[in-house]
């Protein structure tokens, strides 16, 4: 994917050197015609930047993945900031958001749970939640305590 990036990257550019060598007529429509290879060339240019860093960061250390731990039974406390419900398709189940700030912490924790939460989880009350992970990102609430 990265050579065909590259390659899409540079052909613009012959197209620019292609309007120039007819003539060096600065018409509108040559300008327009430059602005749009550029643009295209740019877009490409881009996206073989990122990958490049992309590649760096993962051959320098393992990738971490959001919101994936390890699989087993967690707890966690705290003040619950917001809860946010999303339905889903039909076969899948629906989630749950939690915006959860740790006992004496700046940061938020967000945790995604499987279900409707917004009545166990009321936004402002201090609770301490059970679930368990299985790793891949699916919560399931095991109890909730409030304190």
């Amino acid at each position: 994917m990265l050579i065909v990036s590259l390659a899409l990257a540079f052909a613009p550019l012959l197209g620019i050197a292609y309007i120039f060598s007819q003539g060096l007529d600065l018409t509108v429509d040559n300008l327009f015609y430059t602005i749009i290879l550029l643009t295209i060339s740019g877009v490409f240019g881009l996206n073989v930047m990122l990958e490049l860093r992309r590649g760096r960061a993962a051959a320098g250390q393992p990738g971490a993945r959001f919101g994936v731990g390890s699989p087993g039974v967690r707890t966690e406390r705290g003040l619950v900031e917001a809860v946010q419900f999303f339905e889903s398709h039909v076969g899948q189940a629906d989630k749950s958001i939690v915006s959860l700030r740790p006992n004496g912490s700046r940061s938020i924790r967000i945790i995604a749970f499987e279900g409707d939460l917004r009545n166990q989880m009321p936004t402002g009350h201090k609770v301490e939640v059970t679930y368990n992970s299985d790793g891949g990102g699916t919560n399931q609430v095991v109890s909730v305590n409030y304190k």
